[in-house]
């Protein structure tokens, strides 16, 4: 096996998609990056004109709920005060050049690969999601047609009513008719 597939393999289950993007937490960038989640932050904050928001985003304090009930990794993260920040695969290649430590510019490689790995397991989903959405629209579509359809078939297959003779003697108006009609009295 190629020694560059352990790192990729290390990384893809770290990375999570949070807001419809795939990203890496502070936390487990930093650990890929050789330094503190601490010394990470600041050099972020130091250079923040670099990270735009398609860059890096904090979460909010449900999605760190989420985030901690899902991933056992991050159980650490229940108890810290702070949220943590949200990095897009261009947040983490910035952050790899921020940080100019050895390891951040050879992980950041990795990084990379992986989300390139991940973004190319991930399309045949969308193909497939893309086709269904456009069968789920044509038969929507024929939904209105079929009930009718079943409906006009259900009334040809019924069998008509026999109505009720009506035989007798019956007083109207102090006069008794004799009836032997259908229908009406």
């Amino acid at each position: 096996m190629p020694i560059d597939l352990i790192p990729i393999e290390a990384i893809q289950h770290r990375i999570l998609v949070l807001r419809g993007c795939k990203v890496l937490l502070d936390n487990d960038l930093a650990v890929l990056y050789g330094v503190s989640t601490k010394a990470l932050n600041q050099a972020v904050k130091r250079n923040v004109e670099r990270f735009p928001d398609d860059f890096m985003f904090q979460l909010t304090e449900e999605e760190k709920t989420e985030v901690v009930t899902n991933c056992d990794h991050l159980h650490n993260l229940k108890f810290s005060p702070v949220c943590p920040f949200a990095f897009t695969e261009h947040g983490a290649l910035m952050a790899a050049n921020v940080l100019r430590g050895a390891q951040a510019v050879r992980m950041s490689v990795f990084v990379v690969r992986a989300f390139v790995k991940l973004r190319a397991m991930l399309a045949p989903y969308k193909e497939i999601r893309a086709r269904l959405d456009e069968l789920e629209q044509t038969v929507a579509g024929h939904d209105d047609l079929l009930r009718n359809l079943i409906v006009t078939v259900r009334s040809l297959i019924e069998l008509p009513k026999k109505q009720k003779l009506s035989i007798g003697f019956h007083a109207s108006e102090g006069r008794v008719q004799y009836r032997a009609k259908t229908g009406t009295r």
